[in-house]
């Protein structure tokens, strides 16, 4: 900490590198590289880093210099799996590829340099109200990379405290509110920490005494306070972790044959209630499964008291294609069906203009059709199931749709994805964490169904009970407690979105350039 009472001594230079390290360091900060668990003291630490040097920049245009150059560092160290993924799998080559990373990464980063260049241009004298209006500004840039232009939310803030003290706070205003409290915790302490007249210390101690309030009536609460879900029963589950290899995956002759027999044999011989195949588990359309393959699967399920659930595409050329869930259980007219919503840019859908990017590399890409924000659950054995694929577990906001009538809230979240297309490591923990602080927001508990990891079942209070070890061929066989009941994040997100959120930092940032103007 001692850095940032020197800060304002450094030369341009030093400043820049100083936060390229801290954007690195909070980028780390959301999955350790060895442990792939979030730590949550380390943001702070980071975030405090920057906040300190904005404190002392000489100016908004190098405040926003050092906000885009600590957003492109920490947004580069948060998605660097994507190189695997248009590279090893896709076939750009390595600068191109290494280039398609650091654009993505510096563009979604000018948020921040907004964000760190409006702080200082409304810097208030008053200490707490310019921790405010950083909080805020904050806020919004975090709101924006997440819901703009499809939203890209990936290693945001929040995340990096699900086992910190701030989790209790995530029933009640979601990873988003978690961003705008460590943002004003780091702005508080990067204030406290810098020399400062006599007449401060009075400020200082209330700051400080406010800041331990807000770290420890939440872990009290958590401890002591009773749960806002109840128990909808207990359901036995088995979950395939197929481990396919990504290269061999789409092709006829080695990944396809191997993924339908294996699948095939695990969904015939399971004994639990529900078994669940990951994100195209079957990579092919039905109309070209061997004959007879569907029938099979449709006949186990029709009858007895087991029922699955299986990624697949769907689709023809007239109609168009879908990235779904089919939900097999005896008795149906109809088999259950859900299609992803929240499509993947360049993976799913091709934005406009982007064909030549993506006609280099060698992927099944496409052009999906996407499915209704709000569908239907699996109702099964008195559980109400909401199935998502891939990232859509990424957008608490629209999962939080599906809770506007409390009678038919999911009782259990389902995730099927394949996450071969980015490596072993850190996309995998991402991916993990991600969940963790949805069960959390939601008090659900979350089934996690992948290709080569991390399969795992997450209780409503966001612990892995089970998991699979990655890059293995197994299945994981336990049960998981449905729950009922609605959290306060889940009430207010399902019936005004992030719009509560939206009008108390824009209002904030509003108030503060109107006593800039009113001085200038």
């Amino acid at each position: 900490m001692n850095l940032l009472r020197d800060t304002s001594r450094w030369s341009i230079g030093s400043r820049m590198t100083l936060a390229v390290i801290a954007g690195g360091l909070h980028a780390v900060s959301m999955s350790w590289p060895t442990s792939g668990q979030p730590v949550w003291w380390l943001q702070l630490m980071a975030l405090s880093l920057l906040a300190g040097m904005l404190r002392s920049s000489p100016g908004w245009r190098v405040a926003a210099l050092l906000g885009w150059l600590f957003g492109t560092a920490w947004l580069v160290g948060s998605v660097s799996w994507l190189f695997t993924a248009m590279h090893t799998y896709g076939g750009l080559p390595s600068m191109l590829a290494a280039l398609a990373v650091f654009a993505l990464s510096a563009s979604l980063a000018l948020y921040y340099a907004a964000a760190a260049g409006l702080f200082v241009t409304l810097s208030a004298r008053n200490d707490a109200v310019a921790a405010l209006v950083f909080a805020a500004l904050w806020l919004v840039a975090e709101m924006a990379r997440g819901t703009w232009l499809t939203g890209f939310g990936w290693g945001a803030s929040g995340y990096a405290h699900i086992d910190g003290p701030l989790a209790a706070l995530a029933p009640w205003v979601g990873a988003y509110g978690l961003a705008a409290i460590t943002a004003w915790l780091a702005m508080s302490l990067a204030q406290l920490v810098e020399l400062r007249s006599e007449p401060s210390r009075g400020w200082r101690l209330g700051t400080l005494t406010l800041i331990l309030l807000i770290v420890a009536v939440p872990v009290t609460y958590q401890r002591f306070a009773p749960e806002q879900s109840h128990s909808s029963g207990e359901l036995s589950v088995t979950l395939l972790q197929g481990n396919i290899p990504q290269n061999e995956k789409f092709e006829a002759g080695s990944g396809v044959p191997l993924a339908l027999q294996w699948y095939a044999e695990q969904l015939q011989g399971s004994t639990s209630s529900l078994v669940i195949a990951p994100e195209t588990a079957i990579p092919v359309l039905p109309q070209q499964l061997p004959p007879g393959y569907w029938e099979a699967l449709q006949q186990r399920f029709d009858k007895g008291a087991q029922a699955a659930l299986i990624g697949t595409p769907l689709g023809n050329e007239q109609l168009g294609y879908t990235n779904s869930v089919i939900g097999l259980k005896p008795a149906q007219a109809q088999a259950w069906r859900y299609d992803k919503s929240h499509l993947v840019p360049f993976g799913e859908f091709i934005p406009p203009l982007f064909k030549w990017f993506t006609a280099m590399m060698n992927i099944p890409l496409g052009d999906f059709n996407r499915g209704a924000l709000r569908q239907a659950p699996f109702e099964w054995q008195g559980q109400r199931l909401s199935g998502h694929i891939c990232y859509e577990n990424l957008f608490g906001e629209e999962l939080a749709a599906q809770f506007i009538d409390p009678a038919q809230a999911p009782t259990i979240f389902v995730n099927i994805s394949n996450l071969g297309w980015f490596g072993a490591g850190q996309a995998i923990d991402q991916h993990l964490q991600i969940s963790r602080l949805r069960a959390l927001e939601f008090e659900r508990p979350f089934l996690l169904a992948t290709n080569t990891g991390a399969t795992a079942i997450i209780d409503h209070r966001g612990r892995v009970s089970a998991a699979l070890a990655r890059s293995t061929r197994s299945a994981l066989a336990g049960s998981v407690q449905g729950r009922s009941g609605v959290t306060p994040y889940a009430w207010w997100a399902a019936r005004l979105g992030l719009w509560p959120l939206w009008l108390l930092s824009l209002g904030v940032v509003l108030v503060a350039a109107r006593k800039v103007v009113r001085k200038a």
